[in-house]
């Protein structure tokens, strides 16, 4: 038995080895579909357009991913899946150091009808909803550099890449840091009390990522008469910028095992985008 065992470790070692050369070997040729670059006084916010550039960037996800959040090591100092050789990555390089301080990965619409999202939730409403759709994923920010700036940075370029795709949604997987199913509930009935999106945008979780009884905790919650406002203090920073620009989750959350955490699929249109918000990222220096 424990020989079985070794034997099956060890080929699913060497398969997942084998994946990861063929993303690697994808990754060498990679080129963006959307180039720019935007200057400030310390540092460039830009789209990856060379491996070298997006080996940083993959760097960066490991470091926050893996070793801070999971405190585990992986096969590589590199945090990649299919997704990235098809997508684009938007990075902060701070010009002193030439360090990738902040990265976000970019899905859009216009060059692929594959998300990530996908993996965890049902998405056809979202996708057949007209105008062109950008997915936000894999952000993260270096320890040292997380901060209003940085975060102001980071939204300046997903303008930027919105405004030459022209896109009409902004969508993807916000993360909450637990598999509580308590915390988890809580945070579900705050968003769903005042942050919840009109039906046409109703998502679901895929049947293995249904977190079981959530409703049931939140019928509990109004039995015992739980406040809303005494909830907003466990909602994640990224998670409150995107409702203070104007977002709305789709439904339920899903739970991500893999990450130890649950999502929520946020969406944005842009149409509706809160305009103090906007006019702060578009004028963001750093």
């Amino acid at each position: 038995m424990i020989v079985e065992k070794v034997a099956h470790l060890r080929n699913t070692v060497a398969n997942s080895n084998v994946l990861l050369k063929a993303y690697l070997w994808k990754l060498r040729y990679f080129k963006p579909k959307v180039l720019f670059s935007l200057d400030t006084s310390r540092f460039v916010i830009k789209t990856v357009e060379n491996s070298h550039e997006l080996e940083k960037a993959l760097n960066l996800r490991y470091e926050v991913f893996y070793e801070e959040l999971l405190n585990r090591k992986a096969f590589l100092n590199i945090d990649v899946d299919k997704f990235d050789p098809v997508c684009d990555h938007l990075i902060i390089l701070d010009k002193r150091s030439e360090r990738v301080v902040g990265t976000y990965r970019l899905i859009s619409s216009t060059y692929s009808n594959r998300f990530y999202s996908e993996t965890e939730f049902l998405m056809e409403n979202l996708k057949s909803a007209p105008g062109n759709k950008l997915e936000l994923g894999r952000a993260c920010v270096h320890k040292d550099y997380r901060n209003g700036i940085t975060l102001a940075l980071l939204w300046k370029g997903i303008s930027e890449y919105m405004r030459r795709i022209d896109a009409r949604y902004l969508f993807g997987c916000s993360s909450i840091n637990t598999t509580n199913i308590v915390e988890i509930s809580l945070i579900y009935r705050y968003l769903k009390e005042l942050h919840l999106s009109s039906d046409d945008f109703r998502i679901y979780p895929r049947e293995r990522h249904i977190i079981r009884h959530i409703n049931q905790y939140l019928e509990t919650f109004d039995r015992f008469e739980i406040k809303t406002e005494t909830i907003e203090e466990l909602i994640p920073p990224l998670l409150k910028s995107y409702i203070k620009a104007g977002a709305k989750v789709c439904g339920e959350p899903a739970l991500d095992r893999k990450f130890k955490c649950a999502d929520f699929l946020t969406v944005l249109d842009i149409e509706l985008l809160n305009d103090s918000y906007e006019k702060r990222y578009r004028t963001a220096n750093g």
